[in-house]
């Protein structure tokens, strides 16, 4: 297990119910989280964290709705309503979350002109994070994703892992997606054709 990571992505108020950009259900994993957080020997979190104004944000836009997709210099993004805004309750950890085990916590999204969904890269897929130089300086190969949401921050993160060289699962039990679109089916579908290990244990 010395060579595992658990990485729980996104498990921000603002992406649980009631917060700025819920995703049904957010909160319902938390438990098992928990759960799985006690029998990992390594445990990452990553949070999104935006500058007030990010270009991300349909209100820096005008006259464009939330959840409307532009052009952006690094390709199609996504417009959100603002949300986990540095040092807002919004950007906390969800406060059941069991997070003092974590070794590390990523921040993503903090660049002002670039989202980042992946725990990996920004989203012009070349400026990385730094995980992946941690993990491979732990001797950590093989890592399981769990968190928010499937379709988006969740699913990019494991498929940048698989091209990085970590053997990936993703505990579709212990995530929730947001399903923009048809965003859901798809994701799930290009984490298989990646060869990213899809568990869902409830339904084992």
């Amino acid at each position: 297990m010395a060579d595992q990571a658990l990485v729980v992505i996104d498990l921000q108020n603002d992406f649980c119910p009631g917060g700025a950009l819920a995703v049904t259900g957010g909160d319902e994993i938390v438990p098992l989280v928990n759960d799985m957080i006690r029998h990992a020997d390594h445990v990452v979190l990553t949070q999104d964290w935006h500058p007030a104004g990010h270009s991300s944000f349909a209100s820096s836009h005008p006259g464009a709705q939330p959840f409307s997709v532009i052009e952006m210099p690094y390709g199609q993004q996504t417009l959100w309503p603002d949300h986990c805004i540095q040092g807002s309750l919004g950007s906390d950890f969800h406060s059941g979350l069991a997070w003092t085990k974590a070794e590390l916590v990523i921040r993503k999204g903090f660049r002002p002109a670039i989202d980042s969904y992946s725990a990996f890269f920004e989203n012009d897929h070349a400026t990385p994070t730094g995980l992946g130089g941690y993990l491979r300086e732990r001797g950590i190969d093989t890592i399981t994703l769990v968190g928010l949401a499937t379709d988006f921050c969740v699913g990019f993160s494991a498929l940048d892992a698989v091209s990085q060289g970590f053997k990936t699962t993703v505990r579709l039990d212990a995530c929730r997606g947001i399903d923009l679109n048809g965003s859901l089916d798809a994701m799930l579908q290009r984490m298989r054709d990646a060869g990213v290990t899809l568990e869902d244990q409830l339904s084992d």
